[in-house]
């Protein structure tokens, strides 16, 4: 099946970290607090988040908070939008649920009005689209299965047609894709994997050909894993890949919550105070 390259994929992690004032880095700026995200998350699945500064990445991760609170991006139908500029997705429903819920601060919104939002946003083949009447995506998917699940609300989910619409993104590879025809992606190794796994029905799918796609994403030279074997490493499809991994069991990995897309120890000690 292949070996995991941890020590590479670290190297590789800390490396990007590093570059602030390429042309690369500069250009997407916007993402750079994702790219911290993906990058740490990455690192503490590995077991190494000791190879970074802590102090220096928490003093620079609160220079990037905004005045305005979470809470007044909920709209009157329960949606959220994004910012101040209004652009309304179930990605936004799912970031401010999973960040309420780790900051014990889910009663600051209509709780119910936002779950039935999402449930508007349920498709007839089971999926879940960005706004009412959008096609299926896996993303969306998670985001919307995510949030009902933090939610307590996972009932609204018919789990047997979600699950056969999501167990079909796997191809002959053991990859996974986002939408029918589309090619495989090691990002949808969370997306899908996750939402199976919140409904009860990863067993539909072969998880060792998963495993064996993701591995065979790997720059073994370099360190990173791509979206498909032989493409370019970023450190977006190297957090999927390794948290997909997790999600599969792979061995000396840290599990991950499917939910709150955080290793298990962590969401234990925010949440619960373990």
């Amino acid at each position: 099946m292949g070996e995991l390259q941890v020590e590479k994929h670290v190297k590789y992690i800390l490396a990007v970290e590093k570059r602030k004032d390429d042309f690369e880095s500069v250009v997407m700026e916007h993402l750079r607090l994702n790219g911290v995200y993906w990058g740490l998350t990455t690192l503490d699945i590995l077991g190494k988040l000791d190879a970074v500064d802590q102090d220096e990445v928490i003093s620079w991760v609160m220079q990037c908070q905004h005045k305005d609170d979470i809470a007044g991006l909920q709209n009157e139908d329960g949606s959220f939008s994004g910012d101040m500029w209004g652009e309304v997705d179930t990605r936004f429903s799912y970031i401010a649920i999973c960040s309420l819920a780790l900051m014990r601060q889910l009663d600051k919104i209509d709780v119910g009005n936002a779950v039935k939002y999402i449930v508007s946003c349920k498709n007839v083949d089971g999926g879940f689209g960005c706004t009412p009447g959008a096609e299926s995506h896996a993303g969306q998917i998670f985001c919307c299965v995510g949030a009902l699940a933090i939610t307590g609300s996972l009932h609204h989910v018919d789990k047997d047609l979600l699950g056969w619409w999501l167990c079909e993104r796997q191809v002959k590879s053991g990859g996974l894709n986002g939408r029918p025809e589309k090619l495989p992606d090691v990002c949808y190794s969370w997306w899908v994997l996750s939402s199976l796994i919140l409904i009860g029905r990863v067993h539909w799918i072969d998880k060792e050909k998963l495993a064996k796609f993701i591995l065979d994403c790997q720059d073994k030279e370099k360190g990173g894993i791509s979206d498909r074997p032989d493409d370019a490493v970023d450190v977006f499809h190297t957090y999927f890949g390794v948290a997909g991994l997790s999600l599969l069991e792979y061995p000396g990995l840290k599990p991950i919550d499917p939910a709150y897309a955080l290793p298990v120890s962590v969401v234990n000690k925010v949440i619960l105070g373990k």
